[in-house]
């Protein structure tokens, strides 16, 4: 399964964990994905998308 809004398409990005000794090792920053009914269609989408909604509804 897909870590990424149906909605928005927006998925992981790319960035930098620092060691004590300022050593950067990649790493993987996930999109804060809900499982909710929208329209009668269970959907993930992520927490801006579901704000976006709330807003306009």
């Amino acid at each position: 399964m897909i870590r990424a809004c149906e909605k928005c398409g927006r998925g992981w990005m790319m960035s930098a964990s620092r060691s004590h000794s300022n050593i950067k090792t990649k790493k993987r920053q996930f999109v804060n994905l809900l499982t909710k009914r929208v329209g009668g269609v269970r959907m993930r989408i992520c927490a801006n998308c579901l704000k976006a909604l709330a807003k306009s509804s």
